[in-house]
């Protein structure tokens, strides 16, 4: 049987479509999740649009792969999951989920993660995946253990917060086959 690397029975992952510019729109521009993102300003749909049409869906040529989240039952976009940074020389790309707050704390976080875990070893050949985790956000930290990353490090002062500056955790996961 071949193997299926970006969908199970509940979710599946998909290349970003033109339909979903007001998913993005919503979720790139939400403040709360600006800290951990890097984004210093709102993003217009103009330039969501561009980037849907700019981007090859091929990690080879844009270094890296947004992938929407679907819920197998309800058909709805349920959030993202990126490989980024993606470095082919030294088979690395770090992670980044990001799950609408309503489908929060329902497992597809998990699922997807592990669907690209699978996706990035098995077909893309990479030899690791890294994320950068808040030590505030236990759930994300508790996520990536979950699915076999290790806390390799502590990044002091690595995130500006409202009120000064915010630790991470260097997570790692090798992939020893």
């Amino acid at each position: 049987m071949k193997p299926t690397y970006l969908s199970n029975e509940q979710i599946y992952l998909r290349a970003p479509e033109p339909e979903d510019i007001d998913v993005m729109y919503n979720m790139e521009n939400d403040p709360s999740s600006w800290d951990v993102s890097c984004f210093t300003v709102p993003y217009s749909r103009y330039v969501l649009k561009q980037y849907i049409q700019a981007s090859q869906s091929d990690i080879f040529a844009d270094k890296q792969l947004r992938l929407m989240m679907i819920s197998r039952e309800s058909n709805q976009v349920v959030g993202t999951i990126d490989l980024t940074d993606f470095v082919p020389m030294h088979g690395r790309a770090g992670v980044g989920i990001a799950v609408k707050n309503e489908f929060r704390q329902q497992g597809f976080a998990r699922q997807a993660l592990e669907l690209l875990i699978r996706y990035s070893f098995d077909f893309l050949h990479l030899r690791q995946l890294y994320a950068y985790v808040s030590v505030k956000n236990e759930a994300s930290r508790k996520l990536f253990c979950s699915c076999g990353f290790a806390q390799v490090g502590i990044l002091k002062d690595w995130l500006r917060v409202k009120n000064g500056y915010e630790d991470v955790f260097f997570m790692q996961l090798i992939n020893l086959v």
